[in-house]
């Protein structure tokens, strides 16, 4: 992707595809046990979704698009998929690499809000609405935002980000009443009943802990620390939490063409008390890919930013478990692509035959092997009202690796790595912004744009 935000936005943007297609673009399976039997629950293929779905309170949110160009906010029963409700949504002041900001489901349950960027007057507000009926709880004047997320029991959103005056707000979901706020731009990473951990997004960005109810700061990171000063967020980032611990991602970022890249790589810190866990720098995140905090299939780049070979590494210790060379690569024009279980890597190249090879061994993958990888590497640009430069959020499809050539993805489940589960409920958008849901399994876990 490419400036702000994690590569869980929408699809590649074109500057850091340049820095990852010879390197990476993977596709991939989720760990685990095979979902090939799984049949989705139910599917919506009216939706046209076109951010990541979030679930919570027994709902899915998702922001669609409607065929003249205007965005909306979608709320189905996430049981049955049936629609509860769509309520007209905007984008105000986030920036296109980011893709189209999702809602959030944020408060306990039986007081949650489903909280969404609308109009309001001649600006932008963000209003919480009923679960269940849609039905206006409150608004709030936001200006301009990055989108609302949902933290704890609480609901956090960066406000009037477009100006020096910026504001990160801790709102409570059942009122809209800030409970505290501090300046600046942030992004929530991890929050659990008492505490809620922070990206600060700045010229030194840093990760923080603050306290949910009060905002007391309870530690500082500053990513430079683990990865260098220079830190450019415009390449993108990610972060996921994995246990006691928190693993993030900075991406390189190219400020000329030819010139050096910015410090990247890969940190962990410990929820507890921030402190540095591991690090490894110059290493690429590969997409697409599981949540860092889910698996760490990585791509070297040497001193001279020459990309290398592929290294694994355990996201809890930061420990190499296996390493893979492309020379069984093909020449150009390939994407990565990765199998169920995220045990092999693929070098696809489509409609030709391309080859998969095993992590753990090194050897190539016989026969009909099947992996994951994007649908499409051109993706068009939506046609939202007045916004420029958006994509929707990738999608996945099955291939089958001898021959390069895509499969049937009318009833194949993606991997539980790309979409993320909530007490099992797993929900996808299709490559035609179809929403499926499927319930195969009791746990939570982050998607690959979580």
């Amino acid at each position: 992707m490419t400036t702000h935000r994690r590569l869980r936005f929408a699809f590649i943007p074109a500057q850091i595809a340049t820095l990852l297609i010879g390197a990476a673009a993977c596709g991939g399976d989720s760990h685990g046990a095979s979902h090939e039997a799984a049949k989705p629950a139910w599917n919506d293929t009216a939706v046209n979704a076109v951010s990541r779905p979030v679930i919570g309170s027994g709902v899915t949110a998702v922001t669609g698009l409607l065929p003249g160009g205007r965005l909306q906010t979608v709320v189905s029963d996430v049981h049955d998929g049936k629609r509860l409700w769509a309520h007209p949504a905007v984008i105000s002041g986030r920036p296109a690499a980011m893709g189209v900001a999702p809602p959030a489901v944020a408060g306990p349950a039986g007081h949650a809000v489903v909280a969404s960027v609308e109009t309001h007057g001649r600006g932008a507000a963000l209003v919480g609405r009923d679960t269940r009926t849609g039905a206006q709880r409150w608004t709030r004047n936001v200006g301009t935002t990055f989108g609302p997320a949902a933290c704890g029991d609480m609901l956090c959103v960066s406000e009037s980000t477009a100006r020096k005056s910026a504001d990160f707000a801790v709102v409570n979901p059942a009122t809209g009443k800030p409970a505290w706020h501090m300046p600046g731009v942030a992004e929530v990473e991890w929050a659990g009943p008492k505490r809620v951990v922070l990206f600060r997004m700045s010229a030194h960005p840093t990760v923080e802990a603050h306290d949910l109810a009060t905002g007391k700061t309870a530690w500082t990171f500053p990513v430079e620390n683990a990865l260098g000063r220079g830190a450019d967020l415009s390449g993108g980032w990610a972060f996921g939490s994995a246990g006691e611990a928190l693993i993030g991602y900075v991406a390189p970022y190219q400020t000329r063409k030819n010139g050096p890249l910015s410090p990247f790589g890969f940190f962990s810190l410990r929820l507890t008390d921030g402190k540095q866990q591991w690090a490894h720098k110059r290493l690429l995140r590969v997409y697409p890919s599981a949540n860092p905090a889910v698996a760490l299939i990585t791509r070297e780049v040497d001193g001279a930013d020459r990309y290398g070979g592929f290294t694994e590494l355990d996201p809890h210790t930061g420990r190499s478990m296996s390493r893979l060379t492309t020379t069984g690569a093909p020449g150009a024009n390939w994407w990565l692509a990765f199998p169920q279980d995220l045990s092999a890597v693929g070098f696809l190249a489509h409609d030709r035959p391309s080859k998969m090879y095993d992590l753990r061994t090194g050897r190539a993958v016989g026969g009909h092997a099947r992996a994951w990888s994007f649908c499409t590497t051109t993706p068009a640009p939506l046609k939202i009202t007045g916004q420029q430069g958006f994509y929707p959020i990738a999608a996945l499809c099955p291939y089958d690796l001898k021959t390069g050539k895509r499969l049937d993805a009318a009833q194949a489940v993606p991997p539980g790595w790309y979409t993320g589960a909530v007490d099992g409920w797993r929900v996808w958008r299709d490559e035609h912004g179809g929403l499926h849901g499927v319930h195969d399994g009791d746990g939570t876990s982050p998607g690959m744009y979580q």
